[in-house]
């Protein structure tokens, strides 16, 4: 049975600009980028899992992460000026992580 994937919003504060080019460089495997510091990916629990513990290795205590999941109704209430991409439910990516 496949396991149904949710989008999340994942924005960071890195304060080290190594450390915020390797985590840059982590999301765009997982998602893609709205603004600098903010991505959108669409994950199932174990891809979620995955990022959350690549992140740990990465980040240092004093950088911040917010990653919200976001329901089908509160992508619907997302309102955006200049949007650059649509938040489709039914959208694929074009990669997997395995």
């Amino acid at each position: 049975m496949a396991e149904g994937r949710l989008w999340y919003l994942v924005c960071y504060d890195v304060r080290e600009p190594g450390r915020l080019r390797q985590t840059h460089k982590l999301l765009k495997g997982y998602g893609s980028s709205l603004q600098y510091s903010i991505f959108r990916c669409r994950l199932n629990t174990r891809q979620l899992e995955r990022l959350r513990w690549e992140l740990e290795r990465v980040l240092a205590p004093e950088d911040g992460l917010m990653i919200a999941g976001l329901c089908a109704g509160c992508i619907a209430r997302i309102v955006v000026r200049n949007p650059r991409k649509e938040w489709v439910l039914g959208e694929e990516p074009r990669f997997q992580i395995v």
